[in-house]
């Protein structure tokens, strides 16, 4: 047993999506480190850029990819600019999600649902979809989707959210069932509430719609977590390297939670 090492991922190819910020961004530094060449999407192209030139001053290869992972042609591009970069997909990151309304059922519009499932998602499936021919010609290749513990138990005022991060579960169990005879391993990395500035959008947004102070919803998250804090964005990447890695070669239709030990209802 070897323990990921420095050229770990060396000639390895993996597309992350959402990978301009946040948790994308930290998977995309962990991977580079260990000399992955990385092929980021995300719909703005500003981070995308800023994330490829750390990604080089690291001393690895990066291209950025303007990509809707809602669109069917958006998603095949991907995969076809990286195939036609590095000549290979090893790795895909299904990371590309949004956060969605908080509002009941009833006061939530369809386009709005609609949006949420569109990108958190159809996204992770046709990203899927458009690399893993190109993983089964190789004899292998690993996905890895990204959920959310609001994947694990309802969450009322973000219905559309949930149901896409449920939903992400099933996807992942069913895709390892499809594939795993091919060599391609699919897993997923459910993060608790993850300390940045979507987390803040997303806490002040349920302390308007609840009509309570922003640090008693603050202080609830934080209350809910057997440790007592927040997870980071660098605490999900390791696991990110972990399912990439050769230790976790006998694992995929598996979900585990970077949480902090969450002990919310």
């Amino acid at each position: 047993m070897n323990d990921p090492g420095m050229n770990e991922l060396a000639g390895k190819v993996a597309i992350i999506t959402g990978g301009g910020y946040g948790i994308g961004k930290q998977i995309a530094l962990a991977y580079a480190r260990l000399g992955a060449k990385l092929a980021l999407a995300a719909r703005s192209l500003d981070p995308l850029k800023q994330t490829v030139a750390e990604v080089e001053k690291i001393g690895a290869r990066a291209i950025a990819v303007p990509a809707d992972v809602s669109k069917e042609a958006d998603c095949a591009r991907i995969a076809e600019r990286a195939l036609a970069t590095f000549g290979r997909v090893d790795i895909l990151v299904n990371n590309a999600g949004i956060s969605g309304p908080t509002k009941k059922i009833t006061e939530m519009a369809l386009a709005e649902w609609q949006e949420v499932i569109d990108i958190n998602l159809t996204g992770a499936w046709l990203a899927a979809r458009a690399v893993i021919p190109a993983m089964e010609r190789q004899g292998g290749g690993i996905i890895l989707n990204i959920g959310s513990g609001a994947g694990r138990r309802g969450f009322p005022l973000r219905s559309p959210y949930a149901a896409s991060k449920w939903a992400m579960i099933g996807l992942t169990q069913t895709l390892a069932g499809e594939w795993g005879d091919k060599g391609i391993r699919v897993n997923c990395i459910c993060p608790g509430a993850v300390e940045g500035e979507r987390i803040e959008r997303v806490m002040r947004a349920r302390a308007e719609t609840m009509g309570v102070p922003y640090e008693r919803i603050r202080a609830g998250f934080v209350s809910g977590a057997a440790m007592h804090r927040m997870v980071t964005e660098d605490e999900v990447a390791r696991v990110a390297v972990f399912f990439v890695s050769d230790l976790a070669a006998g694992m995929t239709g598996q979900t585990v939670n970077v949480d902090a030990g969450s002990i919310m209802n």
